[in-house]
Formats: C-alpha cells, sequence, structure tokens
C-alpha cells in the first residue's frame, strides 16, 4: 500500500479494531432489536444532533445519497437481517469484505480507477473463495443468510464509491462531517421498512423493554456502533478514502474479519471448520491481490457537472 503514510496506516489499523469488535455489538444488540429498526435507530440517534448542530459539508447531493444509501441503507439492511436469520458472527464479518473487490470493480466503472490484470485475477480468486465458504456453510446458515450478507458488502461498496466522489469533487470537505450527514439518509426509509417489514409495534415495543434485564446489553451494543464503530470509525474510513484511492484503502478491511472472527469465537464459541479456514485464506488472498495496486495509479476523472445539480 504504498503511499500511505505510517500515521494513517496506523489509523487504518484503528478501524480494523473498531469494527472487527463492532460484529460483537451487532450481535447482542439483534438478539433484542428486529433487524431494520436496529439499523434505523443506531442512525437515527446521531442523526438528530447531526441536523441540529452539524454544518451540512459542500458536497453534491447525489453523492451523499450514494453514501448513505450505500453504506448506510443497502450494508446495514442486508447484513443485520442476515445476521438475525442465523448468519454466524465471525463468518459475517469475513463475508462482509466482499467490500473490497466489489469496490475495487466499482472505482474502475464509476470513478475511473485502472484495474489491472492482477486485480481482476485476485477480485475472481475471492469470489472463488466466497463460494467455496457458502458451500460450506449452507447445511448450517443457509444460502439466504449468505447472499444477503454479500449484498451488504455490495451496498458497503456502494457507499465507498460514494465517499470517494464526494471527497474528489468537493476537495478539502470534512470527512467527519461527511460521515455524520450520511448517517441522516438511513432512519426514515428503514423505520419505514421497519413498520411495513416488521410491524409498526415491533420496535416500540423491543425499545420499551430495552432498559432492563438482556435489553441493558443491547443498548451498550447500541452505544458502541453508535460511537466506536460509525462515528470513530467510520469518520477515520472516510478520511483515509478521501486521501487515497479506493485501492489503497480498502485493503485494510481484509484484517477486519480477523479480529471479528477471533473475537466471535472467543465471545460465542463460533469455531470455523476447516473448510470455511481455506477460503477465507483465499477470500484475504484474492482481494489483497485485487486492492493492493503497485507503483502509481491514475487518479479519478473529474465527474461530470450534472444538469441542474449544484453543491450545497
Amino acid at each position: 500500500m504504498g503511499g500511505v503514510t505510517a500515521r494513517d496506516r496506523l489509523l487504518g489499523l484503528t478501524v480494523v479494531v473498531l469494527w472487527g469488535l463492532n460484529f460483537l455489538a451487532i450481535r447482542v444488540g439483534l438478539d433484542h432489536f428486529p433487524p431494520f429498526f436496529f439499523a434505523a435507530l443506531r442512525f437515527a440517534v446521531i442523526a438528530v444532533p447531526v441536523l441540529l448542530f452539524v454544518p451540512r459539508p459542500r458536497v453534491r447531493t447525489r453523492w451523499l445519497l450514494l453514501y448513505g444509501g450505500g453504506f448506510g441503507i443497502a450494508q446495514f439492511a442486508f447484513l443485520f437481517t442476515a445476521m438475525r436469520i442465523g448468519m454466524p458472527t465471525g463468518l459475517a464479518a469475513l463475508m462482509l469484505q466482499s467490500s473490497a473487490p466489489f469496490t475495487v470493480l466499482l472505482g474502475a466503472l464509476v470513478a475511473r480507477e485502472r484495474l489491472r490484470p492482477v486485480q481482476a485475477a485476485g477480485i475472481a480468486a475471492a469470489l472463488g473463495g466466497m463460494a467455496l465458504i457458502g458451500w460450506d456453510q449452507l447445511p448450517y446458515a443457509g444460502l439466504l443468510p449468505v447472499l444477503l450478507t454479500l449484498a451488504a458488502g455490495l451496498g458497503w461498496a456502494f457507499g465507498n464509491i460514494g465517499t470517494r466522489l464526494a471527497t474528489t469533487d468537493a476537495p478539502g470537505v470534512n470527512p467527519l462531517h461527511l460521515t455524520m450527514w450520511m448517517s441522516v439518509i438511513p432512519p426514515l426509509p428503514m423505520f419505514a421498512l421497519s413498520v411495513a417489514a416488521e410491524g409498526p409495534g415491533t420496535g416500540l415495543h423491543a425499545l420499551a423493554t430495552s432498559f432492563s434485564g438482556d435489553g441493558l446489553l443491547a443498548l451498550a451494543g447500541l452505544g458502541y456502533i453508535v460511537v466506536l464503530g460509525t462515528l470513530a470509525g467510520s469518520g477515520l474510513w472516510t478520511y483515509l478514502m478521501s486521501r487515497y484511492p479506493a485501492s489503497s484503502v480498502a485493503p485494510y478491511s481484509l484484517l477486519v474479519p480477523v479480529v471479528g472472527m477471533s473475537a466471535a469465537w472467543a465471545a460465542f464459541g463460533e469455531r470455523p471448520s476447516g473448510l470455511a479456514v481455506l477460503g477465507a485464506l483465499v477470500v484475504i488472498a484474492g482481494a489483497g491481490a485485487a486492492t493492493m495496486a503497485r507503483g502509481p495509479l491514475a487518479q479519478p476523472a473529474p465527474s461530470p457537472q450534472p444538469v441542474g445539480a449544484g453543491t450545497a
């Protein structure tokens, strides 16, 4: 990951630890809250003070919507549902890192970053490793949770590209403000999904019963997700995405499942099978080849000026 400073490497590793442990917080939260309501709640807690006190970053609305829709809505709607219906915590941490090769592909297609043959081969290998894990886990987790987690990885990748395009289009934008305003996008759509899919009173009942017993642990998980997973982790990630090409930042996410799977093993006794470990190694090696570009990379071309659009 040439060109990344030692300080920014340390920040990348900090994100790795925060996001790896985030999966434990998600698990304890989903043991009490329904998934769509829990996703809406995690962002609503941030969105209210943001709307009141944080200046809106001067980025195009389309890139903010892409960031919030991909990173906030698609990723967590799919991920939380997958984990609620049986996706193991450690395996979810691994399969979500499909975002790394997805980010490189979308970077080439949308942000016009150069894709090398070795990266294409790495993407193919990573997808093969994911298929191997899916085959291994099919009797235990089922196919649907695996596919939903892959869809969450694709949502994260779209969010990464939204971040990249927003910060390229508006250099100097405050990355923390951008992350905070991303959190304004998901709550209303997620609450609507919760009402439609989970029932109008399900989430409210879970919230009302969360101040005693197991609900307190779920609230602690929510606090971790909001403060450390979202504000700190996503803020640092946005900062890194604003400074480097997507292919230089995405490899850090490959270390998240190492923390997540180890923590799930220690906390929940989730012990991966030999075939799943082999698939994990293939995924990490392939995604590493896909995202670790050597030599100078072509910077993304300036995004076209949309008709009738402007910056805020």
